[in-house]
């Protein structure tokens, strides 16, 4: 991969906005800071959070066995992969190729950027038609999207797909891992310094039990990095992100909530087995179930009746009748199944 061809011509000749944290980097120091135009009244947020977020950067590299450079910290993952297509996909000339169904805000950051957004179908068992995705590239196909384990399907793509596609495609790959810590399969990050187009993403968001502080994180290459930070802006993550998320991270939370959710998704696995309107359950690797029903509309409302909101997916290809089903606590699991029984 020729990272330098698939640069757009504008970012590779624009020089990057540096910011008063940029320039004095030992900001943390007990110094006057009169360089950035703050306040200089203590309350805790009256100075600029650290644009690199090397302290968190350092708790993340450390739980998932990476070097901090080869990470990069946005206001969510939407953020970051924003970033990606403003940095690589020229408007109105590049393409992207997606596997539906899938993460909605793919086609939906395409549409923002004026990229078009190539759809080739998962197969009947939710697995990238590999074939067919290589034929559907073209010399402006930039980036490939693979979001494993799948939402909404729940399901992990093949190593032998994601490799093939590695090793096939002269772009960049983009293995969505959103919700890898809720499947037994290894992430991809033990592969990054073998293929330099490749590009991992994921979040504190879902096993992290952080949705509400808005961490999304993307690991690659210090090439890659090298451009993203250029158009990053530069105080994209707040202190009190910052400072919150370290403190959780800190708490030591994740084993035991991660072995309560799984041991709740088989438990609800089994219970979907009771009842014949279910038609199919779905192989899952998150922390949600996908099913398959008699009529999803139908049963979508009786679910809100009993004021329990789950997702319909209806509207997805290959996902007709279908609904999705988050793995609550088990006091919510237990209402769910016994809401179910007088469906």
């Amino acid at each position: 991969m020729n990272l330098d061809i698939l640069i757009r011509e504008n970012i590779k000749n624009m020089k990057a906005y540096s910011s008063a944290r940029d320039e004095f980097e030992n900001f943390t120091q007990n110094m006057i800071y009169l360089d950035a135009n703050e306040n200089p009244f203590s309350n805790g947020f009256n100075r600029y959070p650290d644009p690199q977020q090397k302290d968190l950067k350092s708790e993340i590299a450390a739980i998932k066995d990476v070097y901090a450079e080869n990470i990069l910290i946005g206001n969510g993952s939407d953020e970051v992969l924003d970033l990606v297509f403003r940095a690589f996909c020229e408007p109105n000339k590049d393409n992207i190729i997606t596997l539906p169904p899938t993460y909605g805000m793919y086609d939906v950051l395409a549409n923002i950027n004026a990229i078009e957004n190539r759809e080739i179908l998962l197969n009947d068992d939710f697995q990238p038609n590999v074939d067919a995705i290589l034929n559907a590239v073209d010399n402006n196909t930039k980036i490939i999207f693979l979001c494993s384990p799948n939402n909404p399907t729940g399901n992990s793509f093949s190593d032998e797909s994601i490799l093939k596609l590695l090793k096939s495609f002269n772009g960049l790959i983009i293995v969505d891992e959103a919700y890898i810590d809720f499947s037994k399969n290894k992430s991809w990050l033990s592969e990054l310094n073998d293929f330099p187009n490749l590009i991992i993403i994921q979040t504190l968001s879902k096993a992290f039990a952080m949705a509400g502080l808005r961490v999304g994180i993307l690991y690659a290459s210090k090439l890659i990095l090298a451009v993203l930070n250029k158009i990053k802006p530069p105080y994209n993550v707040n202190t009190a992100t910052q400072e919150n998320a370290i403190r959780k991270l800190l708490q030591a939370t994740l084993k035991p909530q991660l072995k309560k959710i799984l041991i709740e998704r088989k438990k609800l696995k089994n219970a979907l087995l009771n009842f014949s309107f279910i038609e199919k359950i779905y192989p899952t690797d998150a922390n949600f179930i996908l099913i398959k029903v008699d009529d999803a509309n139908k049963r979508y409302q009786q679910f809100l009746d009993n004021g329990i909101v789950v997702r319909n997916r209806s509207n997805l290809p290959l996902c007709e009748n279908c609904l999705r089903i988050t793995i609550g606590t088990k006091e919510e699991n237990l209402n769910l199944i016994e809401t179910l029984k007088t469906f």
